[in-house]
């Protein structure tokens, strides 16, 4: 196509940031559209997160035109918002591979591009990791910018406070934090006069003024040195609203409108040009969805998408007719929690993720939705549960990790009943590595007293659920993956599982399959398989790592020639716990083959679930061929049993 019919005419001249530095403000506003657009395209044909990339098209746009990126340096918190970024970064090219197998990551990645400084999936860390960027280049002499984006989401974090209180320390560090406000209540409105004043207050003439002021402030008494500089603070925060960031010390910029470029730029030069500040807040109110009708109609549906029309915003659907697991745990919960008025629900920003928004309908009174604050998440829930409430919080695998030392000194030491919804475990697809669930089983089983399940489908879930809320006596935790179920038929509601106490599905006495989890199909599969080449195979469901079925498994140790355990977890997890026990048993000494088949030792990047799977070795082929391996046969008779 000739650049003269094109729709991104603008758009097509840009490879690099620095394409852009020399276009007038008219031809911002220009590509900012033609950038939008290009962004809605691309989404709509890879799925991914729509709403926050389209509130940050114009911000985008102003940094890279006046900051020299990637000299200076642009940390993208979360990093969800990053496509428009992408593509201004010469990455616009493989747009269309974004979330695909090969393709561009969903988030930052340093690996990726030398525009991506540091990578980011999970939220806050944006703040902290400019600082330390920035007190690197003051320590070797360099002179370049450091800005960190942060949304106000990510805000709702502490370690954003932690950073923050830290750059204030640091009061001659030069970072520059843009507060990206699409949903906060303490902005002032947006308009002409907050524009001008933002203008003014980042201007070289304001600042030059401020500084004769408290110069002649330093010839006065210490009191009324100190009265002045207060008043001065205190007016500033009055017209601008940003007394919470002066008092962590950071010089406050705003409210500015993040969609006006005319308001924009002005302040990021202001802000660029002032080498003599320390930390500064330019507080930018947008969006979300900003300039698709469909997404600003529902900011929380197109968060993240799937694949979509663009004329009508329709999304693809799965054509699975099987529940979602998120699905199964909300309704499943609220069941109990008709049953059981002690039972209340947390979430740390996921309501909707975990499927606690089903929750927060019918119980509006016993739903906590906490921000994006995992740590507080977690001894908050420890406190109810000191009060006799019954906490389930419902977290994600991934940022789960981030409260670790609240489960472990706040609830497990206790042995406070804290329950524990654990979504996302196993591989997340599209969300690659830092998504992927694949560490609680270890880091979750080697705590006493700890009641750790996993749910091999939705019906388990179920049962699991109301297994949680029957448990009274210490913390326990099932984890489930994300996505459908496999399609059991679901009973009318969940019954309480013995406890550590797994069940055999099918019976062999050659080959044992012991699943831990959701691979549990997938063992039934290969079973059939090993069948077919006469080998008669053993298919059970541990559904508890801790307590462990013991009896289960010195039975299909002692009765079988080979026992391949099977998780959706890393080394250190439940095939540890069954060696562990075996070999304190002395049960490894009679000649049994055993192997634990497990994610590999790697982080894995995005790709679909079943791809993923099947190279981490955890389809029913694989497994397959680690029986076959073990008995070291390629052609395969029934083996004679000593």
């Amino acid at each position: 196509m000739s650049l003269s019919n094109s729709k991104t005419p603008l758009l097509d001249r840009v490879n690099l940031p620095a394409d852009i530095r020399g276009f007038t403000d008219a031809e911002l506003k220009q590509l900012a559209d033609e950038l939008r657009a290009e962004t809605i395209d691309a989404v709509s044909m890879t799925g991914g997160h729509l709403g926050a990339s389209l509130g940050v098209v114009e911000l985008t746009v102003a940094v890279h035109h006046v900051f020299n990126t990637p000299r200076d340096r642009l940390i993208w918190d979360v990093g969800h918002q990053a496509y428009p970024h992408k593509i201004l970064t010469g990455r616009r090219d493989r747009i269309r591979t974004l979330r695909q197998g090969g393709g561009l990551s969903g988030f930052t990645k340093r690996s990726e591009s030398e525009f991506d400084p540091f990578g980011a999936a999970h939220s806050s860390t944006s703040i902290s990791s400019g600082l330390g960027m920035a007190v690197a280049r003051d320590l070797v002499g360099g002179d370049n910018n450091v800005i960190a984006v942060i949304g106000d989401g990510a805000m709702s974090a502490g370690m954003s406070y932690e950073a923050m209180n830290n750059a204030g320390f640091m009061s001659r560090t030069r970072l520059v934090v843009i507060l990206n406000d699409n949903d906060m209540s303490i902005a002032p409105p947006v308009g002409a006069m907050s524009a001008y004043l933002a203008r003014l207050i980042s201007s070289k003439s304001y600042r030059s003024l401020r500084h004769l002021g408290a110069e002649l402030a330093k010839r006065l008494p210490a009191p009324m040195e100190k009265a002045a500089r207060r008043a001065e603070e205190y007016a500033r925060g009055l017209v601008t609203g940003g007394t919470l960031f002066e008092e962590l010390g950071f010089y406050y910029v705003g409210p500015v409108d993040g969609h006006n470029l005319d308001h924009l730029l002005p302040v990021l030069r202001n802000v660029r040009d002032s080498k003599e500040w320390g930390p500064v807040l330019i507080h930018a109110v947008t969006q979300k969805g900003k300039g698709y009708s469909p997404a600003e109609q529902s900011a929380d549906k197109y968060h993240g998408v799937n694949k979509f029309d663009v004329v009508t915003g329709v999304q693809a659907k799965s054509a699975t007719k099987a529940p979602a697991y998120q699905k199964v745990f909300g309704e499943s919960l609220i069941q109990e929690a008709e049953r059981d008025s002690r039972i209340v629900a947390v979430t740390a920003a996921m309501p909707s993720g975990t499927s606690l928004d089903l929750f927060a309908k019918r119980f509006p009174d016993r739903c906590f939705d906490v921000g994006i604050a995992e740590q507080h998440a977690v001894t908050f829930a420890a406190g109810m549960a000191t009060e006799g409430l019954k906490p389930f919080a419902a977290i994600y695998s991934t940022f789960l990790q981030r409260a670790y030392d609240q489960v472990v000194h706040d609830v497990a030491i206790q042995k406070l009943p804290v329950r524990f919804a654990i979504d996302r475990a196993g591989y997340v697809g599209a969300d690659g590595a830092t998504h992927c669930g694949a560490f609680d089983i270890a880091y979750l089983g080697c705590l006493p007293d700890m009641v750790l399940m996993a749910a091999a489908d939705e019906a388990e879930l179920k049962h699991m659920v109301a297994t949680a809320a029957a448990l009274d006596d210490g913390p326990c935790a099932f984890r489930y993956p994300r996505g459908e179920g496999v399609g059991v038929v679901m009973p009318e509601r969940g019954v309480p599982l013995t406890l550590g106490k797994g069940r055999v599905l099918k019976e062999g006495n050659v080959v044992a399959l012991l699943s831990f989890g959701a691979r549990l199909q997938e063992c039934l599969i290969a079973a059939d398989h090993l069948a077919a080449r006469g080998l008669s195979t053993t298919v059970a469901d541990a559904r508890f790592a801790k307590p462990l079925d013991t009896d289960l498994v010195r039975r299909l140790a002692r009765e079988h020639e080979v026992l391949i355990t099977i998780e959706e977890g890393s080394i250190g997890g439940f095939a540890s716990h069954v060696m562990h026990y075996l070999a304190m048993a002395g049960l490894l000494d009679n000649g049994l083959k055993l192997r634990p088949l497990v994610m590999p030792d790697i982080f894995y990047d995005h790709d679909k679930p079943e791809v993923q799977y099947a190279n981490a070795g955890l389809d029913a082929k694989a497994i397959v061929a680690t029986v076959l391996a073990a008995l070291g046969r390629t052609q395969l008779e029934t083996p004679a049993r000593a």
